[in-house]
């Protein structure tokens, strides 16, 4: 098994005016950073051009969306980076933080679980929710009930990197074929 950090890439799939991802997505990075074992890249698609992607995404060992619910679903960009793209996905684990209304954003999870079930990318069980998000987050970003949101990140980092060193380390020993 490497040793060697596993690079993450951090999604932040909103792209409106005013959106509440860069704040969910800045207090996930954080914990992702002090997780540890884990080199992290932050790819807001707000400010990245779709088409220059590539690259980071086949660097990835592992990928977490950061996905608002938008009319029970997911947000039409993150689809489109999504779809523009194939290989980079594939014998990859994602992850899923999401917020929103009552849902807090777990309808557009279960659909993007089916999308990336398509892609031969491995999406993981856990997840970190936050209904009703900006009534769970104070004036500087961070969630009102740290210690339960820390805990589900905690929990979901876990998870994904054992999927992200098995995965990489069956890559290395032989290329996915799907």
């Amino acid at each position: 098994m490497s040793t060697t950090p596993l690079r993450l890439v951090i999604i932040i799939g909103s792209t409106r005016p005013g959106r509440f991802g860069p704040t969910v997505a800045e207090w996930f990075t954080g914990q992702a950073r002090q997780h540890g074992g884990l080199d992290v890249d932050v790819v807001d698609l707000a400010e990245s051009a779709v088409d220059a992607l590539g690259e980071r995404l086949a660097a990835a060992d592992a990928f977490v969306v950061v996905t608002p619910e938008y009319n029970h679903s997911f947000p039409g960009p993150l689809k489109g980076a999504i779809d523009h793209y194939k290989y980079e996905w594939r014998a990859k684990p994602v992850a899923f933080v999401s917020y929103g209304g009552v849902s807090g954003g777990l309808r557009a999870v279960e659909q993007l679980r089916l999308v990336f079930a398509e892609l031969h990318a491995m999406s993981v069980r856990n997840a970190v929710s936050f209904p009703m998000a900006h009534r769970r987050f104070d004036k500087s970003g961070r969630p009102l009930d740290e210690a339960d949101a820390n805990g589900a990140a905690k929990d979901l980092l876990d998870q994904l990197g054992w999927w992200a060193h098995a995965l990489r380390d069956a890559r290395a020993a032989r290329p996915y074929g799907g």
